[in-house]
C-alpha cells in the first residue's frame, strides 16, 4: 500500500519539526513548508494526500491558502487554529477544509484526525464487501467507492471530501433524521462540543452545491428543528 504523503505548512520551526518527527515516526512521508510560497514549491514537486495547514502564517495567511487549494481541488486539508479562534475555524470549514484542530493539542488526537481524514479520502474508505455502492437520488448519481457525484446528464459535481462523506451518510440512511452528534461521529469519528459548527457549515455547503447543480429542485437536505438533518428525497441503489 502506498505510503500517504503529508505536507505540513507551519511557520513555527519548533512545532514544524515536532509534528514532522511525529508523523514520520508513524510511517508517513512528510514534506514541510513555512508558508504559502514554500508550499507552492512543494506542490510543484509532488501532490500530497493531506495538507496540515496552520492558519496563522506570515505573508499569505492560511485562510487565503485554503481558498487557493480548494480552487484547484482534490487535496484534503486539516487546519490548525488557535484554541479560541472560532470564527477562523468556521471560515476555514466554509472554504472547504476537511477538519480542524485547535492549538494546543494532544499529539494522539492530532494523529487520530490525520488518520481519520486519510481513511475517508483513501482506499481504506471503501467497502470491499459491497463493491456497488452507487445511488441515484433526484437528478444525481453518487458512487461512494469512486467518490464521485454526477448529474443524470453527465455533469460532474465537485465536492470536498468532507461534503462527500456527509452526503454518503445521508444516502445510506435516507429519510432518517440524523443528529449533529451522529453526523460528526460518522464523518469525523469524534464527539461534538456544544459550540461545534462543523456539521452545520458542511451541510450548508453541500446544500448549495446540490441545489446549484440541479436548479429548481428545491432543498434535498432538510433541517429538523431540535433534531438534526435528513435527506428528504427517494434514494435508489443502482448497479455498476
Amino acid at each position: 500500500m502506498k505510503t500517504p504523503i503529508i505536507l505540513l505548512v507551519e511557520d513555527d520551526r519548533e512545532i514544524r519539526a515536532l509534528l514532522a518527527e511525529l508523523l514520520e515516526r508513524e510511517g508517513f512521508d512528510v514534506d514541510v513548508a513555512d508558508g504559502g510560497a514554500a508550499m507552492d514549491k512543494a506542490l510543484a514537486k509532488r501532490i500530497p494526500d493531506l495538507i496540515v495547514l496552520d492558519l496563522m502564517l506570515p505573508g499569505e495567511d492560511g485562510l487565503s491558502i485554503c481558498r487557493r487549494l480548494r480552487a484547484r481541488g482534490g487535496i484534503a486539508i486539516l487546519i490548525l487554529t488557535a484554541k479560541d479562534d472560532e470564527i477562523d475555524r468556521i471560515v476555514g470549514l466554509e472554504l472547504g477544509a476537511d477538519d480542524y484542530l485547535g492549538k494546543p493539542f494532544n499529539p494522539r488526537e492530532f494523529l487520530a484526525r490525520v488518520r481519520a481524514i486519510l481513511r475517508r479520502t483513501g482506499e481504506a474508505g471503501g467497502n470491499s464487501e459491497d463493491p456497488r455502492r452507487r445511488f441515484a437520488f433526484g437528478e444525481f448519481i453518487a458512487d461512494l467507492d469512486a467518490r464521485s457525484v454526477t448529474t443524470t446528464d453527465g455533469r460532474a459535481v465537485t465536492l470536498t471530501s468532507a461534503e462527500f462523506d456527509l452526503l454518503g451518510c445521508f444516502l445510506e440512511r435516507p429519510k432518517r433524521v440524523l443528529s449533529r452528534e451522529q453526523l460528526l461521529d460518522l464523518t469525523r469519528g469524534r464527539m461534538a462540543d456544544p459550540f461545534d459548527r462543523t456539521i452545520d457549515v458542511t451541510v450548508s455547503r453541500l446544500r448549495k452545491k446540490l441545489e446549484s447543480a440541479a436548479a429548481g429542485s428545491g432543498a434535498m437536505v432538510t433541517t429538523v428543528r431540535n433534531g438534526g438533518y435528513l435527506l428528504s428525497i427517494d434514494v435508489l441503489k443502482v448497479a455498476s
